[in-house]
């Protein structure tokens, strides 16, 4: 099963996430099908751009997004890359 979740990027202590496409069983930096965005919750304002196009196309073919990536897409302030 395909899931849309965030994979860790960026030094300790100052975390950076992409948002990818990756089969629910892989671990948490695993293999990716495809990288949907990225994520910077350190920085004023946070950071959130998502290709939405990407998103509903990979949800079309069945991937579930997580409840964390879920939250973030809902959110008014993210933009479309």
């Amino acid at each position: 099963m395909l899931c849309i979740r965030l994979a860790r990027t960026g030094a300790k202590k100052k975390p950076q996430y992409r948002v990818v496409v990756i089969e629910k069983e892989k671990a948490r930096n695993g293999r990716f099908l495809e990288i949907l965005g990225h994520y910077n919750p350190t920085a004023k304002p946070i950071e959130l751009k998502v290709d939405r196009e990407r998103v509903q196309y990979w949800v079309g073919k069945g991937a579930q997004p997580s409840s964390t990536v879920t939250r973030l897409l809902s959110k008014p302030e993210a933009t479309a890359a």
